[in-house]
Formats: C-alpha cells, structure tokens, sequence
C-alpha cells in the first residue's frame, strides 16, 4: 500500500465485500488496527498498519478483473451441483478464490466477469446503476415483431415487472435484447410469458466490456482503460 485509505475501503480490497458491508464489520467490532479495536467508520490505514479484521491479518490483494466466455452446461457456482462442471474448472488454481459477479444460467452462455473489487463489482450488479447488459437470443420460433413493444414495456413476473431497455431484431427468430434489471433468468421468462421458448442465450456485453470473439471457455485479464470504463458505468 502506497498512501493512506479509508477503512472500509482498504477492508474491500481485502476482499470482504464492498464498503457497506465492510462498514458492517468496523462497527460490529471486527476489526483491530495495531492491536486497537476500531468502531469509527471514518478511521485511516497508514502504511505499516496491521489490520486485523474477524481475527485474520488482512491485506489488500493484488485488484484482478478476469472476463470469461462461459460455456453452456457450466454452472456459475464454486460447487458443483449434479456433476456438472462450474466455472472454476476453466480458471488457473491463482483464481480458485476470485468471486464472480452475477451470474448465467446453467443452460446460458457468453461473457461474466470475475473481480476481487467488492465494490465494484456490487456497483456493476445494483438495479439502482442501470449497467446494460447485452444478449444475444435465439428463439425456438419465429418472432412477431408487433409483441416487441410488450418486451419494452415489461411483462409481470413474480418479483415484479420486468422489461428490456432495448430490443432490435436481427432474423425472424434472433434478437439482441438490452437489460438494466437481474432477475433470474430474467430474458427466458420474459420471452416464455410471450410464449416463445429460447432456444440459445448468449451474454455480449456488460456495460462497455465486450466479449468480442473470445472463444468459449476461454479468459483474459481486463485492460486498465476497460476497468476504468467499467467503473465509470458503474458509476464509481
């Protein structure tokens, strides 16, 4: 660490979750700087300090932002459920720790971004941030594009009404959709409640970053300047 930094903050990059909930611990009592129990949210680390947060030495990892082309048939999870293979199982052992941020339905594929910022990655999930998340949506069944408009509008599902940001038709049973909400398996029960059946579902871009022509199961690091756009996205 090179300056001084806020608690929560320095606790975040530590990988305790992003700053609220790291907020949560300091005033809980968690958290002992050189040996002095600290509640007061506004408190400095220095460098030097030792910061000790629910009994463990703590410090800042190394920020990694990884994108991977997850394939269909893998489930966004650190167990595997039913023998399938999760996500983990395409990643160097280095990122057996990285969380990941959001997720894809098991039968869904394309891009998902794994990040030890915790604040980050809370802001790039937050309905309140409207981050657009792009998809490409191949249907079982030609599209009548007069129900396109319901789509913008939104169909109720339980948790609510849930609509696309945008909507554009590229075949009789292909189309790109735009979401700013993360309901479950939001765009397979929009088009059900339409009744059509999504045949392949594949994420494309989550906010500025695109999963261009990364091969599946593939990965790579983010950029410093795609990080940055992420963040101003996000609006950190």
């Amino acid at each position: 660490m090179s300056g001084s930094m806020r608690l929560n903050r320095y606790l975040a990059l530590c990988g305790l979750g992003s700053r609220r909930a790291c907020e949560e611990i300091i005033l809980g009592g968690g958290v002992r700087i050189n040996g002095r129990a600290i509640r007061e949210l506004a408190s400095v680390v220095r460098p030097g300090d030792t910061v000790v947060a629910r009994g463990r030495v703590v410090r800042p990892a190394r920020s990694r932002h990884v994108l991977l082309h997850k394939p269909p048939g893998v489930i966004s999870s650190r167990q595997s459920q039913g023998g399938k293979a999760t996500l983990y199982d395409l990643l160097p052992r280095d990122m057996a720790n990285l969380p990941h941020v959001g997720r894809l339905d098991a039968e869904s594929e394309g891009l998902l971004l794994l990040s030890n910022d915790g604040d980050l990655a809370q802001a790039v999930t937050h309905p309140s941030r409207h981050v657009e998340k792009e998809y490409e949506v191949i249907l079982k069944q030609s599209f009548d594009p007069e129900k396109t408009p319901k789509l913008l509008k939104g169909v109720y599902l339980e948790e609510g009404r849930a609509k696309a940001a945008h909507v554009q038709i590229e075949a009789p049973n292909k189309l790109r959709v735009v979401l700013t909400q993360g309901m479950n398996r939001q765009i397979r029960r929009m088009f059900a409640a339409l009744g059509y059946d999504v045949k392949r579902l594949t994420r494309t871009r989550l906010g500025p970053i695109k999963l261009g022509r990364l091969p599946r199961g593939a990965w790579r690091e983010l950029s410093a300047k795609e990080v940055d756009a992420l963040r101003k996205a996000a609006g950190r």
